[in-house]
């Protein structure tokens, strides 16, 4: 039986959330040079991996955060998924903007937090965490706790795994780089000499780029 990881990383690569290009890398907003570009907002499209997402991350919470009181999407990834989740688990629900809105109340969080309130946060794509831990800033600023963060993919940089570390944050995926690199050599998406480069795009993004032929 395949493993969680493998088999959503499989999912994902088969509706194109994830793409790897090893040869043609994508350029990042950041202007990192990258083997791989991941948009999970896609498996919204496909009901049967929605829900599939859905079920595991509600699982995740039941069986890690059972003390969360709500529910937090971080923006704007996370926003759909984070309300089905909420609404699963029948738990008041908001979502985190990366920055407050330009006019009415200025808000950050769009939803109501009671102070004390245990939140469990929800995230799509876990990169190097910046935008991941200010929504957990953000929630704290409120008067709130958090118990953890539960999130669909993670690159699993160490940068990433540091900041979430001093931040005193507790992060589940349920799925990641290499699980996701072992279902696209599985099915063919890559090629056994593909692994190389996308192992060492992950040492270090920020200075990567293509070998030259």
């Amino acid at each position: 039986m395949k493993q969680l990881d493998t088999l959503l990383a499989e999912k994902l690569l088969k509706v194109s959330a994830i793409k790897l290009q090893p040869d043609n890398p994508f350029t990042w907003a950041s202007g990192w040079n990258s083997p791989i570009y991941t948009d999970n907002r896609v498996t919204l499209s496909y009901p049967e991996i929605r829900t599939f997402i859905k079920v595991e991350l509600c699982r995740l919470i039941q069986e890690n955060f059972p003390q969360a009181t709500a529910v937090a999407g971080v923006a704007t990834g996370a926003i759909a998924q984070g309300a089905l989740v909420a609404d699963t688990l029948g738990l008041p629900y908001v979502y985190v903007r990366s920055t407050p809105k330009d006019h009415g109340l200025e808000n950050l969080i769009e939803g109501k937090l009671d102070l004390g309130q245990k939140v469990v946060v929800v995230e799509d794509l876990i990169s190097t965490g910046g935008s991941s831990l200010k929504a957990v800033e953000a929630i704290r600023q409120a008067g709130c706790e958090v118990v953890g963060m539960v999130a669909m993919f993670s690159y699993g940089f160490p940068i990433a795994q540091e900041a979430f570390k001093n931040a005193g944050v507790e992060l589940l995926t349920l799925s990641n780089y290499n699980a996701m690199l072992e279902a696209a050599l599985a099915t063919n998406y890559i090629r056994q000499e593909d692994i190389e480069t996308l192992r060492e795009w992950r040492k270090d993004p920020s200075v990567w780029g293509p070998k030259k032929a």
